[in-house]
């Protein structure tokens, strides 16, 4: 009997260092929940439990109904860009998405690490319509979208924050450079799409085999080129679907707007104006990107939020009530996602062996995908 020396020992589970990294971040999570729990509970005391109560109730039933409908047509606008961004020959409808993207931002928001899940739980609430790996790349597509405008609208926001008060020159000049570079990258990478330029795989390639980072960019660069191949080939079959996926994802941000605008009406002594609530929702998206290893980003988003309206003079504890009225609507979500996942015969153990066994595939090389 032969041996045959390229057949191993099919892999179980993570490799060593990825396990680690990810106990460091369970460990980074944990420490930072804490911190924000720690946070929250400053601010209730500071503001006074009395003082959010009062608030809450201003809002009324018929305000927190009214709260709840726009963030479902948030998440409905989430689901209209995810719909158009599936290739062919699969498809998806709209009820098939919808409920996908509630068990998504369930997933995102409620769990420490529930941004590394939350795609693979879209992806999985869809298996019985399209293939796990087919699913991950439409949900990819999706979120490039999102996230050149979460981008877009982070740097306006910043732009007007900073613009809206007296500071230094040098403060000034800076901004407009960092600005103009968000910019300038932004259309830079239209013309790629457009052009169809493989700069960034080409990069990667020529500084590994002059030897930069070997490591690095062994896999790398070839994670580059199927992230390009991905990018082009959406374009060169689907280009008029790019302005309907951009106009959904724009009003998933305006919609955000209006939702912390409806509140001030309440919350606040005086009409607030949208361009206030554009701060205090360009802020928060902020906060929501860099703390999402927080669950329900308890705490910094209290501060974000109360740093702002501060700034802006609209009233001692406004921020604070703001975000806590609108984590009501999100725990409203958040437990409709986990019904959706009970119902569907679903598991949050499920969603993190389905992460598990992608990127095994993708580390030992079974990715068969050509998106090129």
């Amino acid at each position: 009997m032969s041996s045959d020396p390229k057949v191993s020992t099919p892999r179980t589970g993570f490799s060593d260092s990825k396990q680690k990294n990810l106990n460091r971040l369970k460990i980074a999570a944990g420490v930072f929940t804490l911190f924000g729990i720690g946070l929250f509970v400053y601010f209730i005391v500071n503001v006074g439990y009395e003082e959010i109560l009062a608030g809450i109730a201003k809002i009324g039933f018929d305000g927190f109904a009214l709260i709840l409908a726009l963030y479902f047509l948030r998440l409905f606008c989430r689901a209209c860009a995810w719909k158009l961004s599936v290739y062919a020959p699969y498809r998806l409808a709209l009820r098939d998405t919808l409920p996908a993207v509630v068990i998504g931002e369930a997933m995102s928001t409620m769990l420490p690490l529930g941004i590394l899940v939350s795609g693979t739980a879209k992806a999985i609430a869809v298996r019985k319509k399209m293939p796990l790996v087919v699913g991950l790349s439409s949900i990819a597509t999706e979120n490039l979208f999102y996230s050149l405008m979460t981008g877009l609208f982070i740097a306006v926001g910043g732009f007007a924050f900073l613009r809206s008060f007296d500071l230094p020159d040098g403060w000034r000049l800076t901004v407009d450079v960092l600005i103009g570079l968000i910019f300038a990258l932004i259309v830079f990478g239209f013309v790629m799409v457009l052009r169809q330029w493989h700069f960034a795989s080409e990069l990667c390639e020529k500084l590994y085999e002059k030897g930069y980072g070997r490591r690095i960019f062994e896999k790398g660069r070839m994670h580059v080129r199927l992230f390009e191949n991905l990018i082009y080939a959406f374009y060169r079959q689907y280009p008029r679907r790019f302005l309907p996926i951009i106009l959904f994802e724009a009003a998933f941000h305006l919609l955000g707007i209006c939702e912390i605008w409806f509140i001030l009406t309440r919350v606040a002594d005086g009409i607030p104006t949208f361009f206030n609530s554009f701060l205090l929702e360009s802020i928060s998206r902020v906060i929501l990107t860099m703390f999402k290893l927080i669950p329900f980003a308890i705490g910094v988003e209290e501060a974000g939020a109360q740093f702002v309206t501060e700034t802006l003079a609209l009233g001692v504890g406004i921020g604070a009530m703001v975000t806590i009225i609108r984590k009501g609507r999100t725990v409203f979500w958040t437990l409709t996602g986990v019904l959706l996942i009970v119902t569907r015969g679903l598991s949050i153990r499920e969603f993190t062996n389905g992460l598990k066994k992608e990127e095994e595939k993708r580390s030992g090389g079974e990715e068969e995908t050509d998106f090129s």
